[in-house]
């Protein structure tokens, strides 16, 4: 007989699995809705949060202007990147709760990946396309799916 223990932890090993499965889907489709953007988006140089003197503010302001104004490429990637965002949130909250070791720094690691790819498209959206905030955020992007996809491995 299996112990309710043990039924648990199963169950929550699973949501931790679902959760990291639709966070990879998630990236892959933000990957190709990146490129989409990046090819055939042109983003107007003034904006709000365009050229911001306060960076943070400057990033509050070009993702409300993007999900309020924004052509619709750039609007799926916004949103697409809001909803990784909070998936990698409720994933290390769930992690936490769960007290397992190997999802809580797969979390942390994904979600640093999710936040400086999310930061380095808000400067590249807000100052003039540079190709190093490109390039950062391909490295969290990279970041982020390996790891989840080594957590996801390893946990398994």
């Amino acid at each position: 007989m299996v112990s309710t223990s043990s039924r648990a932890n199963r169950t929550k090993t699973s949501l931790l699995r679902i959760i990291t499965a639709i966070i990879l889907l998630l990236l892959a489709a933000q990957f190709l809705i990146g490129m989409t953007v990046n090819l055939f988006v042109v983003v107007p140089s003034s904006h709000p949060g365009a050229s911001a003197s306060n960076y943070f503010g400057g990033v509050v302001q070009g993702v409300i202007w993007a999900l309020g104004h924004g052509p619709q490429w750039l609007l799926f990637h916004v949103i697409t990147g809001l909803l990784l965002f909070l998936g990698a949130l409720l994933l290390l909250g769930l992690a936490i709760a769960a007290r397992r070791r190997a999802w809580i720094i797969t979390s942390i690691l994904g979600l640093i990946g999710i936040m400086g790819a999310g930061f380095n498209g808000a400067s590249f959206m807000n100052y003039g396309g540079h190709g190093f905030s490109s390039m950062l955020m391909a490295v969290g992007f990279l970041l982020a799916v390996i790891s989840y996809a080594v957590g996801f491995y390893v946990t398994r």
